[in-house]
């Protein structure tokens, strides 16, 4: 049952949301720590180090750890942006809620047009990357027939969590957290205070990856250590309707999900780089896959196994909630008739206020997806990935970039989280440190050959072209008639009622 919880502004849930123009459809039944934890497992650092960790050493060496703070601190503060509109808007779907009210329809669609494809291949990568973990903990052979329904139990049963409704999605993502936390920080404690095979000092040895050439441009080039971890905090407002006191909670999930998730990764990635008992084979390149070899030789055969377990499990957590926030993201288009089969996709089961037709279709695309990698090329999985990436940190400027123009329009925002005067500066420097991680990651390659270069500006013009011609032909925008570009008249508002 929902309880409308009252808020600081003086509105209670429900009425901070009708004041927006929308009517209870959910249950409020998430907490702030499950809240936090939803956000926490799709941002994943066990996940993301895991994916990434090889890659980084090889191209930037040691020193690639401090990605993990120049990012983090980046993120932050489109966190805390965030934090401020999904105070003022705690409206399920997120990025999409988010960019139609502070600045329009169409601005709107393309942004959530690029997401939610960004998200639908982000669930596909994780459950693939995941399939190699469950693989493993069976001793079955890594084939490409086992990879794919591997991948394929993994999107069922985090369907089949999801449809069971808010409760059972919570509670899975509590025990994903947990799953996380042992995984990432208490082994990544024991490796660094048990099995230190390095100096401290190896951070700043970038043990000769450059080359004849200069170290920054092999820096510039590991980026993506830090730019894959930490997108994930977003997924905490793709919910705000089932969560109690949203305009207060979800601020502090965001802030709580990138400050734990930093910590958590930097500990995990330090430990396998003080642990590593030929670190050298790892940053040539010769040990592809360090990461097993590390565990067994510091943990025992018995210990990675536990802690394959624990992975799977973070794997898991980690597709429920990317799961979620994809199908409230669809809901939410949905709701306000901007997608074909809007009626069918909008619709909330009565039993278990779920958008299980959004969520169908959340847990159906990635499948297919699965299924063309294992028809396509070895290297498609990471050729799809690379594009969500520069997906998700697309959306996510667009958000930014809109917050920043209201504000210049005179938006004050009337949510209970404000970082007052502050937030003038914080949306300026969210926006430049955005577009410098969009720049790193559109940056062509230079292998020589042209699809690997150009595969993410490829795929990230094939979806924003696709999505530019549906809105031009089939006008999504005239058939809705939900508010649009009110940020300044909803604060307004917001200000009166609480006064």
């Amino acid at each position: 049952m929902s309880v409308d919880v009252p808020a600081k502004n003086g509105l209670d849930d429900g009425e901070h949301l009708r004041v927006l123009g929308y009517d209870n459809s959910f249950n409020r039944s998430m907490s702030l720590w499950a809240n936090f934890a939803l956000g926490f497992t799709y941002l994943s650092p066990l996940v993301g180090v895991y994916s990434l960790f090889a890659v980084a050493m090889t191209v930037g060496g040691p020193p690639s750890i401090f990605w993990l703070f120049i990012v983090g601190g980046g993120q932050l503060l489109v966190a805390l942006v965030f934090g401020e509109v999904v105070s003022q808007y705690p409206i399920a779907g997120g990025i999409y809620p988010w960019t139609r009210r502070l600045w329009g329809k169409r601005y709107a669609w393309m942004a959530a047009w690029v997401y939610v494809w960004a998200m639908l291949v982000t669930i596909t990568a994780v459950a693939e990357f995941g399939s190699g973990f469950l693989a493993s903990l069976f001793d079955a052979p890594l084939t490409k027939d086992v990879t794919l329904w591997l991948s394929i139990l993994f999107l069922v049963v985090a369907f089949a969590f999801n449809f069971s409704g808010t409760k059972m999605l919570a509670r899975v993502a509590r025990i994903g957290l947990a799953a996380e936390l042992v995984g990432v920080i208490a082994v990544g404690l024991y490796l660094l205070i048990f099995q230190r095979q390095q100096q401290f000092s190896i951070f700043f040895d970038s043990m000769g990856v450059e080359g004849d050439g200069s170290y920054g441009a092999a820096f510039l080039g590991a980026a993506l250590a830090g730019l894959f971890l930490f997108y994930g905090f977003e997924a905490c407002g793709d919910v705000a309707e089932e969560v109690k006191d949203p305009a207060r909670r979800i601020p502090k999930a965001m802030i709580m999900t990138i400050l734990v998730g930093g910590v958590s990764a930097l500990f995990a990635f330090a430990g396998y780089v003080m642990a590593a008992p030929d670190l050298q084979a790892i940053v040539d390149g010769t040990d592809a896959d360090p990461i097993p070899a590390i565990l067994e030789s510091t943990l025992g055969t018995v210990g990675a196994k536990i802690f394959l377990v624990i992975a799977v499990t973070a794997f898991l957590s980690c597709v429920l909630s990317l799961q979620a926030a994809a199908s409230r993201l669809l809901f939410s288009f949905a709701r306000d008739g901007m997608l074909p089969g809007h009626r069918w996709l909008a619709h909330v089961s009565p039993r278990t206020a779920v958008p299980v037709n959004a969520l169908i279709v959340a847990s159906t695309i990635p499948l297919l997806l699965c299924v063309l990698i294992y028809v396509g090329s070895d290297a498609l999985l990471t050729q799809i990935t690379a594009f969500a990436v520069i997906g998700i940190y697309v959306a996510f400027q667009a958000v930014v970039l809109a917050a920043l123009r209201q504000r210049i329009k005179g938006w004050k925002p009337a949510g209970p989280f404000s970082l007052g005067v502050a937030g003038y500066v914080v949306n300026v420097l969210a926006l430049l440190y955005g577009i410098f991680a969009i720049v790193l990651l559109a940056t062509p390659g230079t292998s020589g050959v042209f699809l690997d270069d150009w595969i993410v500006l490829i795929g990230l013009g094939i979806v924003m072209i696709s999505g530019l011609l549906y809105l031009l032909i089939a006008r999504p925008d005239q058939k809705s008639n939900a508010p649009e570009g009110d940020a300044i008249a909803v604060a307004e508002q917001l200000r009166a009622h609480a006064g």
